[in-house]
């Protein structure tokens, strides 16, 4: 003891009458003493964060080195662990020991655990005591160097959510002091604008989107202007040698030369490296737009090795191949990179892209599914133009063989898609095994079954709505022998590791081919073939046992295929049968048939889908009613989608019901339901985690009373002919209740006028997609403040009053920097027509519908036949972009 310890060195070894005595008393906590003289005399000492506190404590008072040091040095190795954070280390442990060390005064302890929490900062927004952290903490950490964060959004949104938890709490830090901390110019756009509603932010939302619009809208002056000798650091991202995922989607501002000032250090020595890539970018043009070459000398210092994952999706201002000339130099380590929206890119230039970045494995290029789908529209005329090739650099091309690593790969909406670009996407993607083709109308099923047959590892394809057919099916099962003998090799071939078949709309699959494939995916777990035909015979061939998900909507499914599904797969938890009117009947046509039960109700059904699964989807239409909700009630207590369509019935009853049973319920769609104000107040006042509500040509008593309840956490609100009622007074209510939607679609409400533009704008300035369709007067005087919601990217007019001026189209194109897609209807033109926007014009548009409408004579009035002619809809020309060219095409349907 005298050895090892100060304190019983002094009071064993010195004058004091302790030193004499045969024994004597020690006033300590029982556990903490006896570790202390397990160190003392060389016994493991086991240290956590439960007991780091005492041990340390008592070490320190009796003054044993050896157990301060390995305090030190467990607090040291707990605290250096990134991404898969100590298990030996939560958020409320690290909070009492940064407590502790502020006791002691101790700055390694408070250096140690703030550092942590700034490189761990996504991990310590998981927990629900992160609103308890100690402000001063907080404010360290956010001024911490090795802080990390995916986003300054995330940043942004922990922030202002540990201010509304602490209003009332204040340890010397104000609102301000935190929210200055955050590079207002690189949040999205929609996120900026729809904080200008929030009290103590509004000022930094304010300033945020003047800047964010600026940038977005002379991205080459402001660009070339960020390499200046001023302060940049609010436009710097955030990184740091611990980041592993960026983000930085639906962010106009962005471009290649944010990303290479986010890089550069800051530090005055280094003002000639900033000096040579401003150079650079000068003499090359729009450094936001254009490739410009930078030496590796240039680079060699400013990668960031630990970069995994990169999300630059619906950036308009980043072009997408000179970019990627920054990225593999910058992030050599990335494999994930989120590039949705990107209507320039080619796709014959994937190789380049996978030979600059050899590690990536996972890409995602899709863009918005066109709305002209051949098998469901009626074309009256078709036409193209071809797109000039861009005059800017191409990415480096090599004829030499390449190594890919990519296994995803998503393409969906892709109409620029060709066989040829299949052709290369197999041989560049070998080890291919998942792929997302949805929407890409234009390869064939010669194309889908020639990548099949070469991609042999192939297990998940997306293919709704393309040629996908018979070919493609056949190429899956190629290989299979009819010889009993080979039946183990057979079990080698890709139909039998299939694990997602994802081919609804695909009209060219026959039912006996799609049987014959679906009696050998034993390894499905998740299948749609909606809207396909001749689907029971497939079912009743299917005798896989882990189907997770299944959709059969629009089918003629019958309840007992259906019911032999669900009995086999208790690991189902996405069902969608809504518009099968087939299962209403009792009885099928299919011989299999006969070998099962057919006896079975629904109720039955659903009873036996509520007893063997956990559903967090269901959509139901035909056959489903308040009954069958009561069956389901086991099943539903993971929900958090649920749709109700034609033919389906909750009920009063029903409605009032599902709080109760689905208390996660993130997402509520009803369609032809009857409904009424206490019913939906109900939902309203009882769900909190719902996000989404459309209401759609609803039935019953439903008033201004049902929307007069807060919606804080509600994101997207439909309602489509159920509120006629509405006037200006009742939507501001309306936006004062639910003041954090992106998404907004109204139908028939016919009172509105021209001043609701105002209320919506105000109301909702983050706006993302905005429906209004009969909607009385809003642009009888035209189109104004609602153009103040300036992150829309999908905007919808019709029949909401005939003042919208003929170029309107490219005037909010130029106001509305990520605009997307736009609907019209001449109807509402000044001058009973709009200017379609030039190649130059369209900015990020990529779709352009304007549906006409033809007067018709109201047969039930004989005496004014001429003053009752009604407005219906006549045909919808439709304008998509891709990369190649513009499709016009003009369908009989609106769209």
């Amino acid at each position: 003891l005298i050895e090892e310890s100060s304190y019983f060195r002094g009071l064993l070894g010195g004058s004091f009458s302790e030193s004499r005595l045969n024994s004597i008393s020690i006033h300590w906590n029982v556990e903490s003493f006896v570790n202390v003289l397990m160190d003392v005399f060389g016994f493991d000492v086991e240290i956590s964060s439960d007991n780091f506190i005492p041990l340390n404590e008592a070490a320190l008072f009796f003054g044993v080195d050896s157990l301060l040091c390995k305090c030190r040095v467990w607090l040291e190795e707990v605290t250096s662990f990134k991404g898969i954070q100590s298990p030996q280390l939560c958020l409320d442990g690290l909070v009492h020991i940064w407590k502790y060390g502020l006791e002691l005064a101790n700055d390694y302890i408070l250096q140690l655990c703030t550092s942590y929490l700034a490189m761990n900062f996504m991990w310590a927004l998981s927990f629900n005591s992160y609103t308890d952290v100690p402000d001063k903490l907080l404010y360290s950490c956010i001024q911490h160097p090795d802080l990390t964060v995916d986003s300054e959004k995330h940043l942004c949104e922990a922030i202002l959510v540990f201010l509304n938890a602490n209003t009332t709490k204040s340890e010397g830090l104000s609102s301000s002091d935190l929210c200055d901390k955050i590079r207002t110019s690189l949040l999205p756009l929609w996120y900026a604008l729809g904080k200008r509603r929030c009290g103590f932010f509004s000022k930094f939302a304010d300033k945020a989107t003047s800047t964010i619009l600026s940038l977005a809208r002379y991205p080459s002056t402001n660009s070339t202007d960020l390499f200046g000798g001023g302060d940049s650091s609010q436009h710097r991202i955030r990184l740091t040698k611990y980041t592993q995922k960026i983000d930085v989607s639906s962010c106009p501002q962005i471009t290649a030369g944010v990303f290479l000032l986010s890089v550069l250090p800051s530090c005055e020595t280094d003002s000639m490296l900033r000096k040579i890539i401003k150079k650079a970018s000068m003499n090359n043009g729009n450094i936001g737009e254009s490739s410009f070459q930078i030496s590796d000398a240039v680079y060699q210092n400013l990668s960031f090795e630990a970069v995994q994952e990169l999300d630059i999706s619906n950036c308009p201002s980043l072009s997408l191949e000179s970019a990627i000339d920054c990225f593999c130099k910058l992030f050599p380590s990335l494999r994930t990179l989120r590039a949705a929206y990107y209507l320039n890119f080619k796709i014959r230039k994937l190789r380049q892209l996978v030979q600059k970045l050899p590690l990536l494995a996972n890409i995602d290029l899709s863009l918005d599914i066109k709305p002209v789908i051949p098998a469901q529209v009626s074309i009256a005329v078709s036409s193209s133009v071809l797109i000039p090739e861009s005059s800017t650099a191409s990415l480096f091309y090599t004829s030499k063989p390449l190594v890919s690593n990519i296994i995803r790969l998503t393409l969906e909406g892709r109409t620029d898609l060709r066989d040829s670009d299949l052709c290369i996407i197999s041989e560049v993607c070998r080890s291919l095994s998942y792929v997302n083709i949805k929407g890409c109308t234009s390869v064939t099923d010669h194309g889908i079954s020639k990548m099949i047959l070469i991609c042999k590892r192939l297990k998940s394809i997306l293919a709704c709505d393309t040629s996908f057919g018979n070919g493609s099916v056949v190429a899956f099962s190629s290989g299979i022998s009819t010889e009993t003998e080979q039946s183990e090799n057979n079990s080698q071939l890709m139909v039998f590791k299939l694990l997602t078949l994802h081919v609804g709309g695909c009209h060219g699959i026959t039912g006996k081919i799609l049987s014959e494939l679906m009696s050998r995916a034993d390894s499905l777990k998740s299948l749609c073939v909606r809207d396909l035909k001749l689907v029971d015979d497939a079912l009743y061939r299917f005798s896989g046992v882990s189907l997770e998900m299944l959709d059969v909507s629009n089918t003629e499914v019958s309840f007992a295929a259906l019911s032999r599904i669900i009995r086999r797969n208790p690991d189902l938890k996405s069902l969608k049968t809504r518009g099968c009117i087939h299962l209403l009947r009792q009885e099928s046509e299919t011989k299999e048939r006969k070998l099962f039960n057919p006896l079975y109700t629904p109720e039955e059904i659903y009873y036996e889908l509520g007893k063997s699964c956990k559903l967090e989807e269901i959509e139901l239409g035909w056959g489903f009613s308040f009954f069958s909700l009561e069956a389901l009630k086991p099943a539903m207590r993971t929900l958090r989608t649920l749709l109700v369509g034609l033919g389906g019935s909750l009920g009063p009853d029903g409605l009032k019901l599902l709080p109760a049973i689905c208390p996660l319920l993130e997402t509520l769609i009803l369609f032809f339901q009857v409904i009424s104000d206490s019913a939906i107040t109900d939902i309203i006042n009882t769900l909190p985690h719902l996000q989404s509500l459309a209401l759609c040509y609803c039935l019953g008593d439903i008033s201004p009373l049902s929307f007069k309840f807060r919606m804080p956490n509600l994101r997207n609100l439909k309602l489509e002919r159920v509120t006629p009622w509405m006037t200006n007074g009742e939507l501001a209510t309306l936006a004062e209740n639910c003041e954090n939607l992106v998404k907004l679609s109204l139908i028939g409400c016919t009172l509105l006028d021209s001043e609701a533009q105002a209320i919506i704008s105000s109301g909702w300035p983050g706006l993302t997609s905005l429906h209004l369709e009969e909607c009385g007067k809003i642009t009888a005087n035209g189109v104004r403040s609602l153009l103040d919601c300036h992150a829309l990217e999908d905007l919808v007019l019709r029949h909401t009053g005939p003042g919208i001026p003929r170029n309107f189209i490219t005037y909010a194109t130029s106001k509305l920097p990520m605009l997307r897609k736009i609907s019209l209807d001449i109807c509402d033109s000044r001058e009973a027509d709009f200017d379609v926007p030039t190649l130059l014009d369209r900015c990020f548009l990529s779709i352009v519908k304007i549906a006409r409408c033809k007067l018709r004579k109201n047969t039930l009035d004989f005496h004014h036949v001429e003053a009752h002619r009604t407005p219906v809809h006549k045909e919808t020309l439709v304008m998509v972009w891709n990369s190649n060219k513009l499709v016009t095409t003009v369908v009989k349907e609106r769209v």
